[in-house]
């Protein structure tokens, strides 16, 4: 008698397994603290990606070395991952407003994960570089869903607590990055410094299935508008490379004035297409709320602010003979600050303060702590409690502010909100690096003081633009419903 096979499972079949998302299981779902363990889930994603981008500098000298090329070209192992990352922001968050957060975050867990396995094979820096391209798609994912997967799970009420947690992770990336990337270059070599991605990556992976919860709320899409996001890539790309260049990179004027040029007119088209297009990656309807246009002003200000004391403080400390890992301890201030206000400010606060008071409240302090970069010496015993300061007045702002932002968001269109505050965030770093590289650079012959002092300058103006962006921006607490778990 002939033995009846079981049908194998059909293409159709396998394709609703990976294209669908799966529910949490009923007793993770049921639990009161069930946001909790969302928000825990998401920040895995928001220390890793931080701790990448702290990290990798820090192997620039030994990829010089094994693959014998200039500082020049190791960079591009920087900015690669950057352009990639900022150009695909809005479009991976457009996405998974289509088609689900959770599944699209896990998906750019997965590919994160994988490229960062190759980053650490990479037999060429040609090879790493393509697999750090590859490896910001995966970012993309993550991070355009990780603010809304965060504002879609937890309760109204306690959406600013949520995000200051998220935010808090982010900053412990950021401070571990220097140390741990410093261990392990000198010590197990800079591959490592991809490969100790893998291990959180699996776990983010495994906690994410069963922790995050599915997507109710979504945007019909009736096609991918590629020709937009051409247009936003050329923009982006354009700007960056035009700031980067004038940073201080050798580069022809006429080369920058054509770039600034290119991404003046690019943004310009994409806009236009934006009004045009039956699908578009930007509903620009988002950006006429007072809340949205802003906070991302002000968010774009507050991450310059963040970024910009990074490249600073080093410079001035080395030039005085100060040891490089003595540099980062000091560093470590303004991220530690902003950690504990992010978390504990929700606490200490009063609840009856809104955000728009919360983002004056420490913009005000931040632009304290900037100012007084301008007059006091810039000893470590200064500089210390001046970081610090400027890290608890950062880590008040930007949860109240990324909360006034998604507040402001459809929960259908939260996704597209998380890829726009992620987006400014990337320019606002690049901003805060280049501005303050091009600040010491200016400065030539007057040596690092003064162009510290030129660089405190610049992040008093960005204090400033944050300060008045909440001033300008509405009150009252976030409208935004809360997705069905």
């Amino acid at each position: 008698m002939a033995t009846r096979m079981s049908p194998r499972p059909s293409l159709s079949r396998w394709s609703a397994v990976l294209t669908s998302e799966r529910a949490r299981p009923e007793g993770i779902r049921s639990r009161p603290n069930a946001w909790r363990l969302a928000v825990g889930a998401v920040c895995f994603g928001a220390f890793m990606g931080q701790l990448d981008a702290s990290i990798v500098t820090l192997t620039y000298g030994s990829l010089r070395t094994e693959f014998h090329t200039s500082l020049a070209a190791v960079e591009w192992v920087s900015l690669a991952y950057l352009l990639t990352l900022v150009a695909l922001l809005i479009p991976a968050g457009r996405l998974a407003d289509a088609h689900g957060r959770k599944l699209l975050y896990l998906y750019g867990f997965a590919v994160f994960t994988l490229a960062s396995a190759a980053c650490g094979l990479a037999p060429s820096l040609a090879a790493l570089v393509g697999f750090r391209v590859v490896q910001a798609a995966g970012a993309a994912l993550m991070q355009a869903n990780s603010v809304a997967l965060v504002t879609t799970s937890a309760p109204r009420q306690r959406m600013r607590a949520a995000l200051g947690v998220q935010a808090a992770a982010q900053a412990l990336g950021l401070a571990l990055g220097p140390t741990v990337g410093g261990a392990l270059v000198s010590t197990l070599g800079w591959r490592w410094v991809f490969w100790v991605n893998v291990p959180i990556g699996l776990v983010a992976l495994v906690g994410g299935h069963y922790l995050l919860p599915r997507t109710r709320a979504r945007t019909r899409v009736a096609g991918f508008d590629w020709q937009g996001l051409a247009l936003l890539a050329v923009a982006t790309t354009s700007a960056l490379l035009g700031v980067s260049a004038v940073s201080g990179l050798p580069v022809p004027g006429w080369c920058v004035a054509v770039l600034f040029a290119l991404s003046a007119v690019a943004g310009w088209g994409f806009v236009r297409r934006q009004q045009r297009a039956a699908a578009p990656l930007l509903d620009l309807a988002l950006l006429r709320a007072r809340a949205v246009a802003f906070g991302l002003v002000g968010a774009l200000s507050g991450y310059l602010v963040l970024f910009g004391p990074l490249v600073l403080v080093p410079v001035v400390l080395t030039a005085r003979g100060t040891p490089a890992l003595t540099a980062g301890t000091v560093l470590t201030a303004l991220p530690a600050g902003f950690a504990l206000a992010a978390t504990g400010g929700d606490r200490l606060l009063p609840r009856s303060l809104t955000d728009r008071r919360r983002c004056l409240a420490g913009a005000g302090v931040f632009l304290l702590a900037m100012a007084a970069l301008l007059v006091v010496p810039l000893t470590i015993a200064w500089l210390v409690p001046v970081l610090a300061l400027a890290g608890l007045g950062l880590g008040t702002f930007t949860p109240a502010n990324n909360t006034m932002i998604m507040g402001a968001v459809p929960a259908r269109s939260s996704g597209t909100g998380g890829g726009l505050v992620n987006m400014t965030r990337g320019l606002g770093t690049a901003l805060g690096v280049a501005l303050v590289t091009l600040a010491l650079h200016l400065a030539g012959d007057g040596g690092a003081e003064t162009g510290a002092r030129w660089g405190a300058a610049v992040l008093v103006a960005a204090s400033a633009v944050a300060v008045v962006s909440a001033w300008l921006g509405p009150g009252g607490e976030p409208k935004a419903a809360r997705e069905v778990l």
